[in-house]
């Protein structure tokens, strides 16, 4: 039985979600320490372990209590969840934090040949989908009488090999469906990679490690688009400076020993400054613009 002093979060071991994880966590401080079978990786920086997993486990593990939290797809924690709520179970685990990465939709998509004129369309066909689920609550919600046709790989070929008329699938950028003479027509789910917690908070040494490991990837993803702008300009230039600056956090304003007129300014920015921007900026007065990526902000 494992002990509780440790926080354990499943992460999928390879995939599009596998390394935009580990970035993730080791920006925010942790370093692990992986086993030989490459399955679990010990935390040196901090009590808090890495499970190398299949993401469609990962939601199961949490519920079971073998991990604490998960980095998974939404889509995924979704199906699962619409699962249980179909067999009657509680929630056994709840969405902690968007992540921002591994951006994708569960859409439903039929061939270019056909005449769209509404989801009533879909009444009396064949959806093929690995998620049946989300699917089936999905119809019911839009009142179209259709059947789920669950397969596990390979959906959109199903309407050419004739085991369906449609299907409901991930979406990223449309290839796929484009390559197979299919076209997206209604988006079901818009996914991306959460971590995943729990339904009931923890009762023990957990619950400040991971209020910390919480604290920590807030300021990862605050800062990931964020940059450090500098700046001189005239006082009086400044209302028209900031309001080419309506992202950014009231700025911190600095006197310029001997230049009683002039103040030098820092404002953190939390989109891109584009060269656009930049030019706009000077023209309203600025001069000396510096931008500074941030690579660490805590709150």
């Amino acid at each position: 039985m494992r002990t509780h002093d440790r926080l354990r979060i499943a992460i999928q071991k390879s995939g599009r979600l596998s390394d935009p994880a580990r970035d993730l966590l080791a920006r925010a401080g942790l370093s692990f320490r992986e086993s030989r079978d490459r399955l679990f990786c010990y935390g040196e920086s901090l009590p808090i372990d890495l499970l190398l997993v299949r993401d469609d486990d990962i939601p199961g593990l949490i519920a079971e209590g073998v991990c604490d939290l998960g980095v998974v797809g939404q889509n995924v924690l979704a199906e699962q969840a619409a699962e249980r709520e179909a067999a009657g179970q509680d929630e056994a685990y709840q969405i902690v934090r968007s992540l921002g990465f591994g951006r994708c939709r569960l859409s439903v998509a039929v061939p270019n040949e056909w005449e769209w004129s509404g989801n009533a369309r879909l009444d009396g066909t064949r959806i093929a989908t690995s998620y049946p689920n989300l699917l089936t609550r999905w119809l019911r919600e839009q009142g179209i009488a259709a059947e789920a046709v669950v397969l596990s790989g390979s959906v959109e070929i199903a309407p050419r090999l004739g085991k369906a008329e449609s299907i409901c699938d991930l979406v990223s950028s449309g290839a796929t469906l484009q390559a197979n003479q299919l076209k997206e027509v209604a988006v079901i789910l818009e996914s991306e990679a959460v971590l995943a917690g729990p339904a009931k908070p923890f009762a023990d040494v957990r619950a400040d490690l991971a209020s910390m490991l919480l604290r920590r990837l807030d300021g990862v993803l605050s800062v990931k688009a964020s940059k450090l702008l500098l700046f001189q300009a005239k006082r009086s230039a400044l209302s028209e400076i900031m309001k080419l600056l309506p992202d950014a956090e009231p700025p911190t304003v600095m006197p310029i020993e001997g230049r009683s007129e002039e103040v030098a300014l820092q404002a953190l920015c939390r989109t891109a400054m584009t060269w656009q921007r930049l030019e706009d900026m000077k023209r309203a007065g600025a001069s000396g613009l510096l931008v500074l990526p941030v690579e660490q902000m805590l709150a």
